[in-house]
């Protein structure tokens, strides 16, 4: 049987292919707090930063890569 990988990457060999999920959900599971959101980067920040999900990719970027693994294990083709 191939891996999800594999068969995105044939889809994506003949077609467009439009992934969404439930990024926000998924990224809830993992309770960050304040220092999480801003991690060194961003830890003097004047603002409030929890919430700012795109700052993960930065901060967080195991927690995201972890979430798009486990999306993309889910996706049937």
């Amino acid at each position: 049987m191939k891996s999800n990988m594999k068969k995105i990457q044939d889809v994506l060999k003949k077609r467009i292919l439009v992934l969404d999920g439930a990024m926000g959900t998924m990224l809830q599971r993992y309770k960050f707090t304040e220092e999480d959101f801003r991690g060194e980067r961003f830890k003097d920040w004047k603002h409030p930063l929890q919430g700012n999900n795109d700052l993960l990719s930065l901060t967080q970027p195991e927690a995201i890569a972890e979430v798009h693994r486990k999306y993309l294990s889910l996706i049937h083709i």
